[in-house]
């Protein structure tokens, strides 16, 4: 498992776009830091994504507190079809997976010149 710490500062209309150094594998989990002297604004909003494909990562509107997740994307069969949990279950789901290509973290409603950071962990 590996760490990426990604920090990212906004510009004064509260937005900014940061970057991963490029990384292969599996999407574990990321975590938003909010802490120093000037964290992001409450009600920050995130869209997190593999750069090349734009496959989502975490989309979340209006954040308040650090937080974490783990997130996960839905799986389909060779012909396109949904993998569900038994008939009519629920989707089977597995990690997001990045070959040598960067997250992309776009912020909006940071606030002026504040300051965040992001950890994702890769398997």
């Amino acid at each position: 498992m590996r760490r990426i710490k990604v920090a990212v500062t906004t510009a004064a209309d509260g937005t900014a776009t940061a970057y991963s150094p490029k990384i292969s594998g599996k999407v574990h989990s990321i975590h938003y830091l909010k802490d120093g002297v000037v964290p992001f604004a409450d009600g920050v909003d995130f869209a997190i994504t593999v750069e090349e494909t734009g496959e989502g990562i975490w989309t979340e509107a209006n954040v308040n507190a650090a937080a974490v997740r783990y997130p996960r994307a839905a799986t389909h069969s060779q012909v396109g079809a949904a993998s569900l949990y038994a008939a009519g279950g629920t989707g089977v789901l597995d990690k997001v997976a990045a070959a040598n290509d960067r997250v992309k973290i776009v912020i909006a409603q940071g606030g002026n010149a504040k300051k965040g950071a992001f950890i994702v962990l890769v398997d």
